[in-house]
């Protein structure tokens, strides 16, 4: 499979735990941070990555750095998932079900933040086994690999769509693809509305600190000077 190019896509980055871990050496015990990231576009594409250091700042541009070079595409139907698959990874198991427009996303922590990411508004799972956060999200991620949209299975089978579902689910498929991508763009603009916001706000905070850092700068200079002339 051909890796996605990050650059190209509109990343977040979500971070699932971050753990404080030791490495036994002949000096004692040595420390650092691991981190674990979730990184993607809400859109079809999802991406998990680890990162180990010192600092949980760089534990965590690390594990970014990571999830973007595993990046994996869903294919989704509608707002949900074209069915259902269950996956595993050493002792976690994963189902994730399909669920009818308006369900929302039926998920624990880790769970959650790979099906947002990827885009998912509507699904159904259940972890089985263990619920360690690291072996759940590889996990789900092996489970959505599995996955393949309608168009690439009907041409792995030399059918066309409508002979693959019938007319009736084909039309029902075009219309779902089509209001979740509205659904899509929407909250794209609300979110970029939100960024831009913050920033704003943010710019403001650092003028009003550097006009009060002023203000203070020239009243200590003016009873620095009015010491002076008593003197």
């Amino acid at each position: 499979m051909a890796r996605i190019d990050a650059s190209k896509l509109n990343l977040e980055e979500t971070v699932v735990e971050v753990s404080r871990v030791s490495k036994v050496v002949k000096g004692g015990r040595r420390f650092s941070i691991r981190a674990l990231v979730v990184v993607g576009d809400r859109n079809g594409h999802v991406g998990f990555g680890f990162g180990k250091a010192g600092e949980y700042t760089e534990a965590i541009r690390k594990g970014v750095e990571d999830a973007k070079k595993n990046l994996v595409e869903v294919p989704l139907n509608g707002t949900t998932l074209p069915f259902s698959v269950k996956a595993s990874f050493g002792a976690s198991e994963v189902l994730l079900k399909p669920a009818a427009p308006g369900t929302g996303v039926i998920a624990g922590g880790a769970v959650r933040a790979v099906m947002e990411a990827a885009g998912v508004r509507d699904i159904l799972t259940k972890t089985l086994g263990s619920t360690n956060k690291a072996n759940t999200v590889q996990a789900c991620v092996a489970g959505l690999r599995e996955l393949r949209s309608a168009e690439a299975e009907a041409a792995r089978r030399g059918k066309t769509v409508v002979e693959l579902l019938g007319k009736r689910r084909a039309e029902q498929l075009v219309a779902a693809n089509a209001a979740a991508a509205e659904q899509a763009a929407v909250a794209r603009a609300a979110r970029e509305e939100e960024l831009r916001e913050n920033r704003a706000v943010a710019g403001r905070r650092d003028r009003g600190g550097d006009r009060r850092g002023g203000g203070s700068d020239r009243g200590g200079d003016r009873r620095g000077g009015g010491s002076d002339r008593r003197r």
